[in-house]
């Protein structure tokens, strides 16, 4: 019967001990995943903003290389509608060409401003919205003066909106 006591009395007393130990890890390991998750929410978010702003600057290098071809045919047209050389089939492609350009262009801007404000209204980008601010300006630049048939300047309205956002995307990268 004394065996029996003894063993009982040991249980007893480890039985406690083992409670307390598995209260303590269970409230330290839910505090742990909260503050992880939050740090790769912040995380998440700016990856994205960075890949929307790279998207961008591809996208607007792509558009400026092919512009450079087309802004030179369209000015060759033009002068040919001045020598009254071109044909009219030559002169309809010419006002598509100018027309397709004016509206990537337009695009380009609407797709800007909604980078602006999405950067402006997203906690974890607003310290990278001030260096983002006006790159839809620019692009409305480059809008007007592709209105004002102005293809070559409104190339290189856009390639400082490119600088803009190659600027953006190195601070973001060397914030993190």
């Amino acid at each position: 019967m004394k065996p029996v006591a003894t063993t009982l009395l040991t249980l007893l007393l480890l039985a406690p001990s083992t409670a307390f130990s598995q209260t303590r890890n269970r409230s330290t390991s839910r505090q742990k995943p909260t503050a992880t998750t939050a740090t790769q929410r912040v995380s998440q978010v700016r990856t994205a903003g960075a890949t929307r702003v790279a998207e961008q600057i591809k996208l607007l290098s792509t558009f400026i290389y092919l512009l450079g071809g087309v802004s030179s045919g369209i000015a060759a047209v033009d002068e040919a509608v001045r020598r009254n050389e071109a044909s009219p089939t030559l002169v309809q492609q010419n006002q598509q060409s100018k027309a397709q350009v004016k509206s990537s262009i337009q695009n380009f801007r609407v797709t800007l401003d909604k980078l602006e404000i999405d950067f402006r209204a997203a906690p974890e980008l607003q310290p990278f919205y001030i260096k983002l601010a006006g790159v839809a300006a620019g692009a409305a630049t480059a809008e007007e003066q592709a209105a004002a048939n102005q293809f070559d300047r409104s190339g290189r309205s856009l390639l400082g909106v490119i600088n803009r956002l190659t600027d953006v995307l190195l601070v973001m990268r060397t914030s993190e």
